[in-house]
């Protein structure tokens, strides 16, 4: 379609078709036989769409609206419009072994709104969504260890430009390359002083997201170590920078 009025510049808004892979962020049901979806791809960032009829007893597409459900879509986008809509796609992975456990379920739930959360619209990060598919596939191979959600938000914070160049809390530069390199599997600390490292770690993330959201996370993981996982010797540590 074409807009244009004499002396104000011509803009041009285009229908599209498009092709992309997506991990499903959020869902939610709309009108009688719809789905609303928060996708984040690959090419195209994060998008809103509609998933029309999907809930119908035949509906073709239910498994690609799921919660962070992997998938490659066919998107039509029309000129203008604040939702696309999916016409079609295939399925790259459920995550079986996640959608069975409640622990790893919390925790894929809650990356995927922190993604939803801290990302505009229709700004493209591969870096974001090779993150999140990392996050997953490690998600769905083991539990996750308490590391898991801070090591997460604090790759999200540094990839959405609101990371820290160097370590603070005296958080050593070791612990804090391993909370942003290391696959998250192998972030399992037994350490006290690795501990403490941990819970500073959670003190960021929590004033971070206090700082920067406006409204609190509807899957709250308390960025906190469990009382028996904090050695004694620590204590008084941790109370002091609190």
């Amino acid at each position: 379609m074409k807009i244009s009025t004499r002396g104000v510049k011509i803009c041009y808004i285009y229908n599209m078709i498009f092709t992309d892979s997506g991990i499903v962020l959020f869902r939610q049901d709309f009108r009688e036989a719809d789905r609303l979806i928060s996708l984040y791809t690959r090419q195209h960032g994060r998008v809103n769409l509609r998933l029309p009829g999907v809930n119908r007893a035949k509906g073709k597409l239910k498994a690609i609206s799921e919660p962070f459900a992997c998938a490659d879509y066919r998107i039509y986008q029309r000129g203008g419009a604040a939702l696309g809509t999916v016409t079609g796609g295939k399925i790259r992975q459920i995550f079986p072994a996640i959608r069975t456990s409640l622990k790893r379920q919390t925790i894929a739930l809650h990356c995927c709104e922190l993604m939803m959360r801290l990302t505009p619209l229709r700004q493209p990060s591969e870096e974001k969504y090779l993150l999140l598919l990392q996050a997953l596939t490690e998600l769905n191979i083991a539990d996750p260890s308490p590391a898991f959600a801070p090591a997460f938000t604090l790759r999200l914070m540094a990839a959405a430009g609101f990371g820290l160049d160097h370590p603070v809390l005296q958080i050593t530069p070791e612990f804090w390359s391993r909370m942003h390199e290391d696959a998250f599997s192998s972030l399992n600390f037994t350490e006290p002083e690795d501990l403490l490292s941990l819970s500073k770690c959670n003190e960021v993330c929590r004033r971070f997201l206090n700082q920067y959201l406006n409204y609190p996370l509807q899957t709250t993981k308390p960025f906190v170590l469990p009382a028996e996982d904090i050695p004694l010797s620590s204590s008084e540590q941790i109370l002091a920078f609190h």
